[in-house]
Order: structure tokens, then C-alpha cells, then sequence
């Protein structure tokens, strides 16, 4: 019989969604929805499946319309993003989204273990992340939330999840009074905090952001509150490494190549994940 309904009974390990998917365990949690690693019982294989609740949306037409910003990155054949393998709108409004699954561990883990990292290490993972970027933008689609928590490091490369969620949600919310920021404070750019939609500038600002973490071992924008790291934000440009992380030592270009990312106005950013990636390999030679 097919699901029609979702509730929270439904999410837990041993159950089974949509006829087929066989929830192994809570795999985490990006804030929107639940994700869970899940057993596709039709051929065995290890998938991530994403539940997003009714309450989420205001119709089903809302609903319906976010799965489609979803089932768009179907067609992105890009090892650099998760794919979607299945995308059920059930008759409650919920959302049910079933991925390849994520190898290797999430950034945020990472960067909790070792703080600053390797600037070739950061800048072989910029290059990998911008090279899908490039893919991802010429066919129209934006990530909207790059960040550690959607950035998994694994023996391939690195691989975002989550592609399409934030602007599917601003899409299908109609966000266009500017009315709320859908995205994450910290890594998200000025623009945003007014409601524009992420477009491929903020995926740029989001990538730049984490660069800047993993670099100088601390963020760029600091606050504690969403007023507190809206106005750290209210400046033409990152503070300088040195002075956010004294001690850290970074090599101008690499710095000026991330700094191109997070300048406050989209028009003084980056033009393009081609011009990012083209910045971020000068220091490499």
C-alpha cells in the first residue's frame, strides 16, 4: 500500500519507508529535516533518506513545488553532489527524498578534531568543490548552503549534500517579499539576511566562508546572535587573518583569493566559480 502519511512513529530504525527503504540509523540532521541512513531493500544498496515534515510548507502545492527544485539535480551527473534516486510528495504535504549516500565524514567532525587545517589541503578542497560548482551553475542549479555540516570528506574527494534544498524551500515559499533568511547565519551572505534567494554569488560567499575556518581556524563574522553576526557582516570586506587568528601565517594570494569571495556586495565578489578556482590555484604555482 502506498505511504500516504509521515509521522515521527515512522522514523525510527527498522522501519520501513515507501515500501523499500529500511531505516538503519539517524544519520544527522541539517535543521529542515531528518536524514537517515537507510538500506534500499530492492538491491541492498546504502542510501541517505531525507524526511521533510508537512509543517514545513503551507500546501501540498508548496511541497510539490520544492521536490521539483529537488528532482532538478537529478540530472547533474557530477561525483562532486549527492544525487537524488527518489523524491515522494505523500498526501500530508511531507516530503521524502532518498540520496546516494554520503562517503567519508562530514567537515564539521573534521575541523572539531583539527581546528585550522593545511593550506594545500584547503585549497585542493576549494578546487575540487569549485570544479562542481562550475557544473552545478551551467546548468542553472545552486547549492545554497554550502557549509562543514554539508561538506563530507571521503578517500574521493569531497561531496556536498543537501544540493537544492535551501532555494527549493525559498522558491516554493514565494520568499520574494524578502521576509526571512533561509540559510545559516554564519555562512551565509549579506544579501540573504534580507530574503534574496541564494544564487551562485552566496555559493561562492558560503565556500569562501568555510575556506576562511579552515585556514585561520576561526570564522570570519562574529556574534552570538543573528542581529550580532548580521552586523559583523556590515563591512566591505572580511577582516584580514592576522588580525581575526593572530599568530596564523597565510600566503597573501591564497588570502586575497578567499577574501575575493566575501566581499560584502555580490558585485565585488568573485564572478564566477571559473574566476574562484582560477584565483585559488595562483598560490599553487
Amino acid at each position: 500500500m502506498a505511504q500516504t502519511h509521515l509521522s515521527l512513529f515512522d522514523l525510527a530504525p527498522g522501519k520501513v519507508l515507501l515500501d523499500r527503504y529500511l531505516i538503519d540509523a539517524p544519520h544527522r540532521e541539517n535543521g529542515m529535516s531528518a536524514a537517515f541512513r537507510v538500506t534500499d531493500q530492492a538491491n541492498g544498496e546504502l542510501r541517505e533518506l531525507q524526511a521533510f515534515p508537512s509543517s514545513l510548507f503551507e500546501n501540498k502545492a508548496q511541497a510539490e513545488a520544492f521536490a521539483e527544485t529537488l528532482g532538478s539535480w537529478s540530472a547533474l551527473d557530477d561525483a562532486t553532489f549527492t544525487r537524488v534516486q527518489e523524491l515522494q510528495v505523500l498526501g500530508d504535504g511531507a516530503v521524502i527524498a532518498v540520496f546516494e549516500f554520503p562517503e567519508g565524514t562530514a567537515l564539521r567532525d573534521l575541523v572539531a578534531e583539527r581546528g585550522s587545517w593545511d593550506p594545500t589541503e584547503v585549497v585542493d578542497l576549494g578546487l575540487a568543490l569549485l570544479a562542481g560548482l562550475e557544473n552545478a551553475h551551467a546548468k542553472g542549479l545552486i547549492h545554497g548552503d554550502i557549509k562543514p555540516s554539508t561538506v563530507f570528506v571521503g578517500d574521493h574527494g569531497p561531496v556536498l549534500v543537501d544540493g537544492g534544498v535551501t532555494p527549493g524551500l525559498w522558491a516554493a515559499k514565494h520568499l520574494g517579499t524578502r521576509t526571512a533568511l533561509i540559510g545559516t547565519p554564519y555562512y551565509a551572505p549579506l544579501e540573504q539576511f534580507g530574503g534574496d534567494a541564494p544564487d551562485e554569488s552566496s555559493d561562492l560567499y558560503n565556500l569562501a566562508t568555510v575556506m576562511y575556518e579552515l585556514v585561520s581556524g576561526v570564522m570570519p563574522w562574529q556574534g552570538r546572535s543573528f542581529i550580532e553576526v548580521f552586523q559583523s557582516k556590515m563591512q566591505p570586506s572580511a577582516p584580514a587573518m592576522s588580525t581575526a587568528a593572530p599568530g596564523v601565517e597565510v600566503d597573501p594570494a591564497l588570502e586575497a583569493a578567499i577574501a575575493g569571495g566575501l566581499k560584502g556586495s555580490p558585485k565585488d565578489r568573485h564572478r564566477s566559480a571559473e574566476a574562484f578556482r582560477r584565483a585559488l590555484a595562483a598560490p599553487l604555482h
